[in-house]
């Protein structure tokens, strides 16, 4: 029993790991390769989730809404905000052309 308990955590912390080299990966990509645009706030998507001791959580989702450098317009998922942001707000983005439904705020 204690060998699977091993296991299952194994991969937990793998998988946990995994994504965390994603994340980075993905966002450096963005830095290096992405294409600037101005975005407005469009929405803030809020989750509630309740651990096992009862304890709720609450992790804001926000959303920007851009016109990519081909014209096609987009609402995608803002990977890093900071700071208080609200809806119409006007940041600075940068998007991958291949696949612009992620960005992050440049500064």
């Amino acid at each position: 029993m204690d060998i699977l308990i091993y296991i299952i955590t194994g991969v937990v912390v793998v998988g946990i790991v995994g994504g965390i080299i994603f994340t980075i990966m993905r966002t450096n990509a963005i830095k290096k390769n992405g294409i600037e645009a101005n975005a407005v706030v469009s929405r803030i998507k809020e989750q509630e989730s309740t651990d096992s001791d009862g304890f709720t959580d609450t992790t804001y989702i926000y959303f920007v809404k851009f016109r990519t450098q081909d014209g096609q317009d987009v609402e995608a998922r803002l990977s890093n905000p900071s700071g208080k942001i609200k809806v119409g707000d006007e940041l600075r983005i940068k998007y991958l052309p291949n696949k612009p439904k992620v960005v992050i705020v440049i500064k």
